[in-house]
């Protein structure tokens, strides 16, 4: 410990010799090495969007545990906006900064002028704004399923193809997915997928896949896509379809009901969105097995290529379709004629003459019995059918009685059956 002060203080007793090199023939020469050193560090040594991507941003790790989902929401917030050079929090006059060194022939100096005390609170406002995000306000037509998300939004018509335009379509968005591909140089990299439906509701529909780096890239090859593949299908009596039909993609089974009009389109929402770019817009449609919604799609668009019109079954039975309608009192009525037509000991006694039966391809949807609600056996049941009685010739309840059952009829119809008047002839 001793010798370590001793050579201490022979340090301190001659520091000199530390940083100059004695020299026989001259005197004493400093041999010292001016070197310009830059001070760097992670704050001057990285640009400014790096910084802000820094502390804005979210690791690997964090955004598959779903974290930072609002980051992307954040601005940079620019500092210097609002700022005049010379200008601080104090207000102060600086010769040759904010103001002229020489006014006139005064020679101007450094003084305090009078505060401004809305100088901070005008600056916060501005950054403020910057940072701000609000969202897109969306009306209730132009809103998709989920809110703001694309599935169910419309994108407009596809783009022209030369000369060509596609003059009265319309393009909904039925599906819009993030897909993360794992390759080997790359790592993991993400991709967007679109599905898109676009048609002019007079019978001309298609639908189109589109896959992108970006999200409005894919909609736009989908929408393209599209409007290139584009069918035409019948539509009967301007509303609804020829006739029932069953479906099935993968394990997706779809079975679609002809309905009258006014019923509406009761559906997937998948469906009803195909529905209103072809054209459709009274059927029933009842989706079983699996809910891939590619699935639905392309079933749903088989089906359709594959129903046939009046005409056509009518030439592949030989015989006369004849329909039987309520508001026609259920006299028979013949829709179509085949050019030859074969006799009653022609047709053998197994064939299938049922027309819904037929077009089914002998398949039966199964209706389970529904159960009457535990309410209806209680006493104040009856009160509330009595009460709400006088409300049945409403124009709306009678609309949807009509729709429901086919005629006006009284909620207490099946446990009191009413008796139809018959009006004597006069």
């Amino acid at each position: 410990m001793c010798s370590k002060i001793l050579t201490l203080s022979n340090v301190l007793s001659r520091p000199m010799q530390l940083f100059f090199k004695p020299n026989a023939t001259s005197n004493l020469k400093p041999n010292i090495n001016v070197t310009s050193v830059a001070c760097v560090s992670f704050f001057n040594k990285l640009p400014a969007e790096k910084l802000w991507k820094s502390v804005t941003s979210v690791s690997n790790a964090g955004a598959k545990k779903g974290r930072g989902k609002g980051a992307g929401r954040i601005r940079i917030r620019d500092l210097n906006r609002g700022q005049v050079i010379g200008t601080g929090k104090v207000n102060m006059l600086w010769p040759g900064l904010s103001a002229p060194v020489i006014r006139g022939r005064e020679l101007l100096k450094q003084q305090k002028l009078p505060d401004d005390p809305e100088r901070m609170e005008k600056l916060i406002k501005i950054r403020d704004s910057m940072t701000k995000f609000r969202r897109l306000k969306l009306s209730s037509i132009e809103r998709g399923w989920s809110g703001s998300r694309m599935p169910g939004r419309s994108i407009g018509p596809p783009d022209p193809i030369g000369e060509d335009e596609f003059i009265g379509f319309d393009t909904k968005v039925l599906q819009l997915r993030s897909l993360l591909i794992m390759k080997g140089n790359l790592g993991r990299t993400r991709n967007y997928q679109a599905m898109v439906v676009t048609g002019n509701g007079q019978g001309l529909a298609g639908f189109g896949l589109g896959k992108a780096k970006e999200a409005p890239a894919a909609l736009r090859k989908a929408k393209n896509r599209a409007g290139q593949k584009l069918m035409h299908f019948e539509i009967y009596n301007g509303h609804t379809i020829f006739h029932d039909f069953f479906t099935a993609f993968g394990k997706t089974k779809i079975f679609v009901q002809k309905k009258n009009e006014g019923y509406g389109l009761k559906c997937h929402r998948a469906i009803r969105e195909i529905c209103q770019a072809i054209g459709i817009k009274d059927i029933r449609a009842k989706l079983e097995g699996s809910n891939n919604l590619q699935h639905i799609v392309k079933a749903f668009f088989i089906g359709l290529l594959q129903q046939r019109t009046h005409k056509q079954l009518a030439e592949e039975k030989k015989l006369h379709l004849v329909e039987y309608r309520a508001e026609n009192e259920y006299y028979p009525k013949v829709v179509a004629s085949p050019t030859e037509v074969r006799t009653k000991d022609q047709i053998p006694r197994d064939e299938t003459l049922h027309f819904v039966q037929y077009v089914m391809n002998d398949k039966v949807i199964l209706r389970k019995k529904k159960f009457p609600p535990f309410y209806e056996k209680m006493p104040h049941y009856k009160i509330y059918l009595k009460k709400y009685e006088k409300y049945r010739n409403h124009e709306k309840i009678r609309q949807m009685l009509k729709v429901e059952y086919g005629d006006v009829k009284s909620f207490l119809n099946e446990r009191f059956p009413e008796e139809k008047v018959e009006q004597s002839e006069t």
